[in-house]
């Protein structure tokens, strides 16, 4: 059952704004997953990938231990290119090839300020939600008596 009476159920329409969106919005749409210890450390899923964060593939044909850092991410194509992982072309030349960042894993995140920002902000909005939820659906002895 739809709750939200503003969002579409139509997978056609869902197809549609994917792959329209700006480049602002699928940022947003390309984002990894944390690795368990990062998980743990940052109290974080998923962050939205950028360049130099070193990455593990997990998924497809190139999945493997090996971890490599993420060259460029393509917004317009929603692939990352990874710096180990390339194939030849017919003449010879060897090019990148393009992954989806759902089918990789966060192995070390590249920290700057503005990095760190985000996550600060993502940790207090958590803990302020838990602590809104906390006491949500919660009876008393008083409450039950009549």
């Amino acid at each position: 059952m739809k709750l939200n009476t503003n969002t579409s159920s139509k997978s056609k329409k869902h197809r549609a704004r994917y792959f329209q969106a700006n480049s602002s919005l699928r940022r947003t749409f390309m984002s990894s997953p944390l690795s368990k210890e990062l998980k743990q450390k940052h109290k974080i899923r998923s962050i939205p990938i950028r360049k130099d964060d070193e990455v593990q593939v997990v998924r497809g044909h190139y999945k493997g231990q090996q971890v490599g850092k993420v060259v460029s991410v393509y917004r317009k194509k929603y692939c990352i290119y990874i710096e180990r992982i390339q194939r030849e072309k017919a003449n010879g030349a060897s090019v990148y090839v393009g992954i989806h960042p759902s089918k990789v894993v966060i192995v070390k995140l590249k920290l700057d300020k503005y990095r760190k920002r985000i996550l600060e902000r993502r940790i207090t909005n958590r803990t302020k939600e838990e602590a809104r939820n906390k006491n949500k659906n919660k009876y008393t002895a008083m409450d039950t008596k009549k």
